[in-house]
Order: C-alpha cells, then sequence, then structure tokens
C-alpha cells in the first residue's frame, strides 16, 4: 500500500479556486499503520524523519482548541500566551517541529555543531506544567524565581534503539521473577536483571503483590528508559506525550480515528504509521561513540569505578536479542505482542558490538533505575504523584556527555566538575570520592568521561 496523499483546504477561498503557496497542511504525505507495516524499514525511517522536522502548522492540527475551564494544564485545552491563540512556551506549544528541541549534535565544538537528532541546549528546557511563577521573585524575595513546575533539558535520541531493547529485555526478566513470586508465595524474590537491582517482591497466598520492596522502579516492574524520570517505556510512547505536549498534535491512537478532541477544527492529526515512522527514525539513528584510549583517559576510567560512579553509571547492559520489536499496539509488559517489524541493531546504521549471547552490547553508563538524587537537585513540581518524584531521576545516560552540554535534568550544570558536585543523596558517596580526589586524578576522569562521543562524522570538522 503506497502513502495517501491529502491536501486541506486553506480556511478561506480565493478566486481561482487554487490554494495560495503556503497554505496548506505542511504533512501531506500521510502514512497508515498498514502503510509501515508494508515497507522497508529504510524507507519507513526516511518518512520518521521527515516527521520529525516537519514544522506544523495549524492545518495540521497544530495547537490546541478552546481552553478547557476545567483543565488549563494539561495538553488539549490549554491557554495560549498573552492571547496569542498559537504558543504558550510556559507548558508546552513551545515548537512547530521536533527538530527544534534536539538539533545539536556537538556542544562542545565552536560554533556548536548542528544536526539531526542532537541535544537541546539551554534555551531549548521545557517548563513543564507550571501553575505558579514569580520570575521577579516578588513573593519573598529569597533570590529563588518561584516556579512549582517542571524544568527539562532535551536529551539526544542518538543509541536509543539499544536503550529501549535493553529495557524490554529487563522488563521482560522482571515479568518473569513476578511470576516466580506468584508460584511461590510467601518467599521473597530478588528482582535482579542484567545485574541491576530493583529489591524484592513477595505474593501472599491469593496471589497479590506486595512491592513494597521494589526500588527505583514503579510497582508493575515495567522499566521505563526514557524521560527524565522514567517515564516512558519506548521511544512511541514518549513520542506520544512529547507530540501533544510541545505541539498540540494528537494521535489518533489516543484520541481515536476521526475524532476533534482539542476542538481545533482537524481530526486524524498523527496516524498510527506516522507514530511508527517516528519510531523506526529514533531507533535506528547511530549509537554514540568512545575515542581511542590514552593511558591518561584508561586512568581515568579506573578511578571513576573505585569512586562508585559506575554503580549507577553501569558501563554497559547487555541483550540477549539484536532485534528489537516494533510493536503496534504496545504492550508495556510484554514486548512479544503485537509486533509488526524487528531491527537488527548490529546492522549500519545502528552498528552496535556483537556479544557472544547473540544480543548486542549497549554502553550507555546507566542503570536505567531511578535515584534519589538529594535535596541540591530535587525539583519543586506542585503536581507531583508523590513524595519521592520530586527527588528521583533515571541515572543519566553518559555516552555522549562531552558533546552534550549543559548537563543534569534542568541543564543547571555547565561543566562535568559542576555535574558531579551537584549529585546528592544515593550519589552522595560518589560526589564526595570524587571531591577528595588530587587534581590530577580528577582530570584523568574527566579526560575519561570526554572520550564518550556523540557519531557525528569526520566531515564535520570536529578533527578526532
Amino acid at each position: 500500500m503506497l502513502p495517501v496523499t491529502i491536501a486541506l483546504a486553506a480556511p478561506w477561498a480565493v478566486a481561482s479556486g487554487q490554494t495560495p503557496p503556503g497554505e496548506e497542511p505542511q504533512l501531506v504525505v500521510r502514512l497508515t499503520q498498514a502503510d509501515a507495516v508494508a515497507m522497508p524499514i529504510e524507507e519507513l525511517a526516511e518518512h520518521g524523519l521527515r516527521v520529525f522536522t516537519t514544522p506544523f502548522n495549524k492545518l495540521d492540527g497544530y495547537g490546541d482548541g478552546p481552553m478547557d475551564f476545567n483543565d488549563t494544564v494539561s495538553p488539549g485545552g490549554r491557554p495560549t500566551l498573552q492571547g496569542n491563540g498559537t504558543f504558550l512556551r510556559v507548558n508546552g506549544l513551545d515548537a512547530q517541529t521536533c527538530l527544534e528541541c534536539h538539533s545539536v549534535t556537538s556542544a562542545g565544538t565552536i560554533p556548536f555543531t548542528l544536526g539531526i537528532g542532537g541535544v537541546g541546549t539551554s534555551n531549548n528546557n521545557a517548563l513543564i506544567m507550571p501553575t505558579a511563577m514569580d520570575p521577579a521573585d516578588l513573593e519573598d524575595l529569597d533570590e529563588v524565581a518561584g516556579f512549582n513546575g517542571r524544568f527539562a533539558n532535551p536529551p539526544f535520541l542518538f543509541g536509543s534503539g539499544g536503550v529501549e531493547l535493553v529495557a524490554l529485555e529487563m522488563t521482560a526478566e522482571l515479568q518473569e521473577l513476578k511470576a516466580r513470586a506468584i508460584a511461590t508465595p510467601n518467599v521473597p524474590v530478588e528482582l535482579w536483571t542484567k545485574g541491576v537491582h530493583f529489591g524484592s517482591i513477595v505474593a501472599g497466598p491469593s496471589g497479590e503483590i506486595d512491592t513494597t520492596g521494589v526500588q527505583g522502579i514503579e510497582p508493575d516492574l515495567v522499566v521505563r528508559p526514557f524521560g527524565r524520570k522514567g517515564e516512558f517505556a519506548t521511544v512511541r510512547r514518549f513520542d506520544i506525550e512529547a507530540l501533544q505536549f510541545h505541539l498540540g498534535m494528537q494521535p489518533v491512537e489516543v484520541v481515536g480515528e476521526h475524532v476533534d478532541a482539542d476542538g481545533d477544527g482537524v481530526v486524524n492529526e498523527i496516524l498510527p504509521g506516522e507514530l511508527s515512522a517516528l519510531h523506526a527514525f529514533a531507533v535506528t539513528l547511530e549509537r554514540p561513540q568512545q575515542d581511542r584510549a590514552t593511558l591518561t583517559s584508561i586512568a581515568g576510567q579506573t578511578t571513576f569505578r573505585a569512586i562508585g560512579c559506575a554503580d549507577c553509571h553501569v558501563p554497559t547492559l547487555s541483550t540477549r536479542s539484536r532485534d528489537l520489536p516494533l510493536r503496534f499496539p504496545e504492550v508495556e509488559s510484554d514486548m512479544n505482542v503485537n509486533v509488526f517489524r524487528k531491527v537488527d541493531l548490529s546492522q549500519p546504521p545502528m552498528k552496535f558490538e556483537r556479544n557472544a549471547q547473540g544480543g548486542v552490547e549497549v554502553p550507555l553508563f546507566s542503570d536505567l533505575k531511578r535515584h534519589d538524587m538529594g535535596d541540591a537537585l530535587a525539583e519543586n513540581f506542585a503536581r507531583a504523584p508523590n513524595a519521592n518524584f520530586n527527588r528521583q531521576f533515571v541515572t543519566a545516560r553518559l555516552w555522549g556527555i562531552a558533546d552534550s552540554a549543559p548537563y543534569l535534568h534542568d541543564g543547571r550544570a555547565t561543566t562535568l566538575t559542576e555535574a558531579i558536585l551537584f549529585h546528592g543523596g544515593e550519589a552522595q558517596y560518589a560526589r564526595d570520592g570524587f571531591a577528595a580526589l588530587s587534581d590530577a586524578e580528577k582530570i584523568a576522569v574527566l579526560t575519561f568521561l570526554r572520550t564518550l562521543r556523540t557519531p557525528i562524522p569526520q566531515a564535520s570538522g570536529r578533527g578526532r
């Protein structure tokens, strides 16, 4: 089946009957799920690149419709800044294309190296769901600009396929451990997967699960590696939320076919096939690379492990399979349901290194687990679901760290040393270990970290 071309008329007519140039939807070639299933993965990823880089306008369905007086914060019924009718910026509706927030492939060059799928720098930070702001600090003059939302810096997309496959396999192993607990009531089961410990569970005689011992993950035992808080199990899930929040583009798989849920006059704003294409684009991007080791960087990596950084920033997680399953619709707890395509992550352009178990090595430097990061990094999100939410973050993936400043969840750290010294809570011991190093040892650790690079061709002029 070939992609369908849809031309929506402009909201006003001209005498010639023709649509004036530029007065039409930007996403013209539409993709159904049947299209996505039928085409080669390379072609599907190309369509995803088109969706990723399309500057949507209101004829595509960009933005929310009339304000929802019962919920003015969630996507679908938000107000706009100064009544401009299009943008809000302080709670989404802050870009027209995904590329605007993911366009810097190296922040370690002057000028920045621009490219598709990179990080967002500080001006791209998202302000998420605030209901109160005091930028002039007039409320209490405490030198803090009051803000009760979340402030998030966009990460890069490189290597997403490997991250997703690791998380899916971890989830599968945790679900097996849940089944073991149910089969052996009153016997605690430790939740180990790929060398990462997520606490323990115990089942009662009727099969009910006591999850009070679960650590760093939701009680459903689904590993969600995407989002600073670990909210999304797959890139597709992340894209669904991002399209609605940033662009006001409503996916059909959320609101229904031919349903104008936000009342903006446009239906079928993002088709399932287009989300499948976006997913395919992201998970087939190249993975970050590591520069050739030197004596100093080798010493730095040894020290990195010795002071405890690698306890959470696990250098490599291995998979059992090379094939990432693309699914629609997705069932978060079962990676084998509704699979319509498999992507071999060892093939170009991903080129993850194969291992002896039939899978690949994913050198992401993370355990994909949430940790309490202490008071210094705690957020002030008024809509937090629980008391721990504001202090917890998924361990940042360090691959590509040399090129992805600014650092930490909100970009507050402009150097790696700053980022390390902001660590607290469960990471306090590693932070203190770094602070106690000699100058030469600190330089070695930082030299090692700066070997972790984004996948930029040599033609970019970075001069590797």
